[in-house]
């Protein structure tokens, strides 16, 4: 039976950016997993970006993203594959609880609104 994307991000998720502390997948960093299903064993690729082109933790994140791959059952061959575009922007990537970890969430905004309310009536 093939591995699953569902399976693979799950196998993923514990991994967090080591300077936001925050999980990969929920920062929006993953951008797709490729699995191809072969008779002795899935190859598994996984795009995926960081949160800048020259992030210190790069080769390290990889690492640890392949060795999560790699330890799935069925998994032969697990590749990562680092890309910057479209660039990661946490305002559209990130899950909502990360947004609001890192001061970009928890309020609709409106014009001329923001988390204290309407500017206009402030003044």
């Amino acid at each position: 039976m093939a591995v699953t994307e569902q399976q693979v991000m799950e196998a993923i998720k514990p991994i967090e950016d080591p300077e936001l502390h925050l999980g990969i997948v929920d920062l929006g960093l993953i951008y797709g997993a490729e699995i191809n299903p072969q008779p002795e064993g899935d190859d598994v690729k996984l795009t995926m970006t960081f949160t800048s082109p020259f992030c210190p933790y790069g080769p390290q994140l990889k690492a640890m993203v392949q060795r999560n791959l790699a330890s799935l059952p069925g998994v032969k061959n697990a590749a990562v594959n680092i890309v910057f575009t479209p660039p990661w922007d946490p305002r559209t990537m990130a899950s909502e609880d990360c947004k609001i970890a890192l001061g970009i969430g928890g309020w609709e905004e409106e014009e001329g609104q923001g988390p204290g309310g309407d500017i206009e009536s402030q003044r």
